[in-house]
């Protein structure tokens, strides 16, 4: 099945060359008609160093602002795979050590879990619902194939309805209340026009507490999850600096980013900073850290499939190292969760006993205390081939 979603991707990325998405010309403020502009803008650029240095300022404050554990949880993309990472987040609920998370972050699959991880073990059961009921069966199905009709393989419309069961006027009122007591979560977008990965700041979105807040939320993790060639992009609407709008094409934010941990900034300041000693990140890697050596096939399923692999797993990595110098420098701890070498997974396969079984050997793994291990160098370093030694990842630990 695997092979079968793969060779139709790759033979059908042709016919979609020619499909485009209409986009509407910069306007002014008033006389916008099509997509929407937050009453506080959200989002957050690399290049806007201003807001990047409160949202570092935002990070320090809050986990040096009292005398227990503060802790952060990045949840990585992964597409069908998100299905173990949510029941990791359930499992650790069941295992009874889950902390309250002073930040929370999603990118792409993790977008989509990332609000409910956020909000705790009260909404565990709206988690499960999303990623093991089967409503993301139909994603890459023949019903769905659109490559004539759109820069994108397939329709978005099942994710789209997916988005809008799960994102309510209900979820947007609990984000904002644990956004005003100081708590965080952040969701990253890949900016195609631009080059830029944007963090939105959901929490800052959902206190706008009105249809265009609920709409524009659901616009963004919508975005998040959208692969590119695979679902066609996103338009959101923005203001620019001279105070017109401007329709931005958005997409998979795993595309420049694996994971959102901590700040870029922070880390290639290279210096120890204050405020972090004692603190805790958590990453889930909605897919594999290791690849058992294999000789390649020639055939373009084979090679296409091993690619991708390749350079996901090389970025997620370089990432990780970076997170733990970094942790090293400042007295912190990191831990990761990654689906085990040895369980059957695919990004692409969203098969509903597929999914609901990813889920239950996630959540059995955390409820057993076993899900996660500690970052070290057996975690990031690439693969070996045969003869020169195990490579890849470590039987899980606990913390």
């Amino acid at each position: 099945m695997q092979r079968v979603r793969i060779a139709l991707i790759a033979a059908c990325l042709a016919f979609s060359a020619c499909a485009t998405v209409d986009r509407a010309p910069e306007m002014s403020l008033h006389e916008l008609e099509r997509g929407l502009v937050a009453t506080q803008d959200p989002r957050i650029a690399p290049s806007d160093q201003g807001r990047l240095e409160r949202i570092a300022e935002d990070f320090r404050n809050r986990l040096a602002g009292s005398d227990r554990r503060r802790s952060i949880l990045a949840l990585s993309g992964g597409g069908a795979n998100g299905a173990y990472g949510a029941g990791i987040v359930a499992g650790w609920t069941q295992h009874g050590d889950r902390p309250d998370f002073d930040i929370v972050t999603g990118v792409s699959t993790g977008a989509l879990a990332a609000p409910y991880a956020f909000l705790g073990p009260d909404w565990d059961d709206e988690l499960a619902a999303a990623y093991s009921e089967g409503q993301t069966e139909g994603l890459l199905s023949w019903r769905s194939f659109a490559a004539f009709l759109s820069p994108g393989l397939f329709s978005p419309r099942t994710l789209e309805a997916l988005v809008e069961e799960h994102v309510t006027p209900a979820l947007l009122a609990q984000i904002a209340l644990e956004n005003k007591k100081g708590r965080r979560l952040f969701v990253a977008t890949t900016n195609l026009d631009s080059g830029e990965t944007v963090i939105w700041d959901m929490g800052l979105l959902a206190e706008g507490g009105d249809e265009n807040a609920l709409r524009l939320f659901r616009q963004v993790l919508l975005a998040s999850a959208s692969i590119p060639g695979v679902f066609p992009p996103v338009l959101i609407a923005g203001v620019t600096e001279a105070g017109t709008v401007r329709q931005e094409m958005h997409v998979d934010g795993g595309v420049n980013t694996p994971f959102l941990g901590v700040p870029e900034g922070m880390i290639l300041s290279g210096e120890a900073l204050p405020g972090w000693s004692g603190s805790e990140l958590y990453v889930i890697i909605n897919g594999k850290l290791g690849q058992d050596y294999r000789q390649t096939k020639g055939s373009l399923p084979s090679v296409f499939v091993r690619s991708y692999q390749s350079m996901t797993q090389s970025l997620l990595r370089t990432s990780l190292a970076a997170q733990g110098a970094f942790a090293r420098r400042n007295g912190m701890r990191v831990n990761v969760a990654a689906i085990p070498p040895e369980v059957d997974a695919s990004a692409l396969d969203f098969d509903q006993d597929s999914m609901t079984a990813l889920f239950e050997e996630g959540r059995r793994r955390a409820a057993a205390g076993d899900g996660w291990a500690p970052l070290n160098v057996g975690l990031v370093e690439p693969p070996s081939p045969p003869g020169g030694g195990s490579g890849g990842q470590p039987g899980p630990q606990n913390p």
